[in-house]
């Protein structure tokens, strides 16, 4: 029994503004109710004694401490610009 159909998945490429033929249909067809399959595949598994995890791996905050540090003063970031007016640093327009 297909678990979903040729029209369903005209549907779907219909609303995700995808042009696909016959063929194509008929060929995602097959891929996605094998996909479905696998997906239903993975309810079977006893997960009752398995703790929800968001990542496989058990990561810390890996950043630095949020410290508050001496920063350059406006004359000097003005002083390492090529160009600049009026306290600020000029680019070129990338506007028309």
């Amino acid at each position: 029994m297909s678990r979903i159909d040729k029209e369903q998945v005209k549907h779907v490429a219909h609303l995700a503004r995808l042009a696909i033929s016959e063929e194509e249909a008929e060929m995602f067809t097959k891929q996605l109710d094998a996909i479905i399959g696998y997906a239903e595949q993975l309810t079977e598994l006893d997960t009752d004694n398995v703790e929800p995890t968001t990542h496989v791996l058990d990561i810390k905050n890996v950043l630095r401490e949020d410290e508050p540090r001496k920063w350059l003063s406006q004359e000097d970031v003005m002083k390492n610009a090529p160009d600049s007016a009026n306290g600020q640093i000029r680019v070129p327009s990338i506007l028309e």
